[in-house]
């Protein structure tokens, strides 16, 4: 069980108006990093052309500060691969990619083929259900990575309006992830969003940690990494407002759940088994994905890539 310190250092925060985007590209040419933004998305055609246009238009092309937006498509059965191509991503089909490690569908497991198709050494994933994107998510995330050498990993933060409200979105953050982390993991306690979909890191590092394949992937590469580098290599950025579709209380429970189950996993990994059971009220059980993909660097196929 962790301990708990005297005290809790604050991670870095900064803004994202806090680099220009002149400033990082002038940077990144210099350093000669290659930048990739990775949305997995599944029946996301309402918002994921959006998106990509806004990154291609504002931050793509020569000199850009964005060399490359992948697209993962994890199953989808509408138009998702369709907006996301003509919006000018390239676009794999999370089922393709490394299928002898499981084709099925999760969140995980998409963003864990996505860094393994991505060409990038900065790699920033983001949702694809947001509805008032900015190209601020992508160079507030970059922001601290191309300007800070000792940050390896970035995750932002946000207000989530509900139902009309300025606050209160986020449920299972507050009421699981944030409880779960100052108890178990207090050197994470001031992580504002553990659970926010848009963070980014390097990808030596990124290549080392395993992914968990559902909900949990979120809370699981900020403990994973935090392990590996330390609270001191974490930094976070706010991104202002964050508006996307909110879930009913009874979609939100698996989860939950995953996330109960990633944390658990983590402080004491003889405590649950392989499989994860949401049992209802009903005595009926839905089945939550807690299985893990492992660390790309494990993987021959991606060990022999050539980039």
């Amino acid at each position: 069980m962790a301990a708990h310190p005297d005290h809790l250092d604050e991670i870095r925060r900064f803004h994202a108006g806090d680099h220009r985007v002149d400033e990082l590209c002038a940077t990144k040419a210099a350093s000669g990093l290659r930048t990739t933004v990775c949305l997995p998305a599944r029946d996301e055609a309402a918002t994921i052309g959006a998106i990509v246009t806004t990154i291609v238009a504002e931050l793509g092309g020569p000199g850009g500060l964005v060399d490359e937006v992948l697209v993962v498509d994890d199953h989808s059965t509408d138009a998702t691969a369709d907006a996301a191509a003509a919006a000018g991503a390239r676009v794999v089909g999370a089922q393709q990619v490394l299928d002898g490690y499981g084709t099925g569908p999760g969140k995980g497991g998409a963003m864990w083929k996505g860094l393994h198709e991505a060409h990038g050494d900065l790699i920033v994933w983001c949702d694809a259900d947001v509805r008032d994107f900015t190209a601020g998510f992508v160079s507030g995330l970059l922001g601290p990575l191309l300007q800070h050498p000792d940050v390896a990993f970035v995750k932002g933060f946000y207000e989530r309006p509900i139902d009309g409200n300025a606050v209160g979105g986020g449920r299972v953050t507050e009421l699981v992830a944030r409880p779960l982390l100052s108890l178990l993991f207090p050197q994470l306690a001031t992580i504002v969003q553990p659970l926010s979909g848009e963070y980014g890191g390097r990808r030596e590092l990124l290549e080392k940690v395993p992914f968990v394949n559902g909900y949990g992937v979120d809370l699981g590469l900020l403990i994973d990494v935090a392990a590996m580098v330390g609270p001191e290599s974490i930094a976070q950025v706010d991104l202002g407002v964050r508006t996307h579709r909110n879930r009913p209380l009874d979609e939100l429970s698996p989860q939950a759940t995953a996330v109960l189950a990633t944390a658990l996993r983590r402080a004491d990994p003889e405590l649950l088994g392989t499989l994860g059971v949401l049992v209802r009220p009903d005595g009926s059980g839905i089945a939550v994905d807690v299985s893990e993909r492992p660390p790309l660097c494990e993987v021959p196929e991606h060990r022999s890539r050539t980039r």
